[in-house]
């Protein structure tokens, strides 16, 4: 759809940006697991590919209306779409770097680290259940790896710790986990945000 509305805009308006103005996990009435981690996978997922596709904002359908709104619709709290599209506004920079390739079961995308001159973000996707991925990396840097929390579908983790607002709804830290150069070992059903904030990009700066 997207590379089909590129070639549509380049024919009749060349250079207008590329917005997705509506998206949820909401087709044919409605998915079961569009509050739950599950659909967490595709929303990033999704973020990343329309990125690597040219599209320069991408709106999601609802904040807090609905079983696919960001929050829940009684009590508020985010769901783990919220925590997904909360890290990669934090790390995802506008500027999409190649990536390379990937592994089976391994998704990766790769962006200028947002707001670090000549940083790097990258986005790792296992989507296998049961077995850990392995990166091969060039630099040292600090991961971030989103999973489903231990309360259950409507709950994510960051590196093992339950994602919860603190008091008067604040965000909680940061605190991501340090890695040397080499090989990186991904969680089965994760998606990790790694941060090489001194990897000296040239198409960074």
């Amino acid at each position: 759809a997207v590379r089909r509305t590129a070639a549509l805009r380049d024919r009749f308006a060349p250079g207008a940006p590329l917005w997705i103005s509506e998206s949820g996990e909401s087709a044919c009435g409605g998915n079961p697991w569009a509050k739950g981690f599950t659909d967490t996978f595709r929303f990033t997922d999704q973020l990343a590919r329309s990125a690597r596709q040219g599209v320069q904002v991408f709106m999601h359908n609802t904040l807090a209306a609905s079983d696919y709104a960001l929050l829940d619709e009684h009590s508020f709290a985010p769901r783990p779409n919220y925590w997904a599209a909360w890290l990669w506004r934090t790390f995802m920079g506008t500027t999409v770097l190649d990536a390379g390739a990937g592994t089976t079961g391994l998704h990766v995308y790769a962006h200028c680290l947002r707001d670090v001159p000549g940083g790097v973000a990258v986005l790792a996707i296992n989507l296998d259940r049961n077995d850990t991925r392995t990166l091969q990396l060039d630099g040292a840097g600090k991961l971030f790896a989103l999973t489903q929390g231990p309360a259950g579908p409507a709950e994510a983790a960051l590196n093992g710790k339950p994602l919860a607002l603190g008091p008067d709804d604040t965000l909680p830290a940061l605190h991501g986990i340090a890695f040397e150069a080499g090989e990186l070992r991904v969680a089965p059903a994760s998606i990790n945000f790694l941060s090489f904030e001194g990897a000296g990009s040239s198409a960074c700066r």
